[in-house]
Parts: structure tokens; sequence; C-alpha cells
């Protein structure tokens, strides 16, 4: 089944605002681990060594407008939940005991803002 023109647009939509966060980490000092990185319980968009050595589960949003509240509001119980598990699997795949992250980028109108430790 093809995607439709509104499906597509969000996709790259969503791959800007990636593109965006993963050149703002950089620039912070944070190495790349992984891009949408793909585990049995969804999607980390982005897995990246902090600075200061934790491994940051980054969840990326990105929106046009408002009209459905602002990007890092779409973070809900649900995707956090899934965060968490999505890093379990990646801690058993290392096959050690890491210190782990979940930050938030909120990507609206071209502009980032970034949440480190947005929820536990």
């Amino acid at each position: 089944m093809q995607n439709s023109p509104q499906d597509l647009r969000k996709k790259i939509l969503g791959r800007k605002g990636e593109a965006l966060t993963a050149k703002y980490l950089k620039k912070h000092g944070y190495k790349l681990l992984a891009r949408n990185y793909t585990t049995p319980f969804g999607e980390a968009d982005i897995v990246a060594l902090s600075p200061d050595g934790y491994t940051c589960f980054v969840e990326v949003k990105t929106r046009e407008s408002d009209a459905f509240g602002l990007p890092a509001e779409a973070v809900d119980r649900e995707k956090q939940h899934r965060y968490r598990r999505i890093a379990l699997y990646y801690c058993s795949a290392m096959k050690r005991e890491i210190p782990v992250r979940f930050d938030v980028a909120s990507v609206w109108e071209g502009e980032l803002e970034y949440f480190e430790n947005a929820y536990i």
C-alpha cells in the first residue's frame, strides 16, 4: 500500500527534525550511536552518547503548527513507556549496564528546543 501525500510530507518533515537534532547534538559534543534504532518495541529516533557519559534515547517531535499542541506535548505516557522498553532492549543487546537518559527534541517552525532528562 502506498503512502498518501500527507504521510510522505509528515515523513519528510520528521526527517528534517531528526537531521536538525543530530546536528545540534554533534555541535554540543554528543556522539551519535544510532538513528532510527529499531526494536521489537518500536523505534528510537536517535541514540546518542552525551559528553557526560549517558546513553540518551532522543524522541524528536516536529510540527509545522501548534494546532495539535506543541511538539514536546506529544510525548505521552505511552510513548515514554515504549522508550523505556527500547532502552532496556538496547542495554540487553550491549550485555552490560549503562547509564541512560530520556531526552526530547521539540522542533517547531524550524526552531529546536532540547529537553534533557525529559522523563524517567
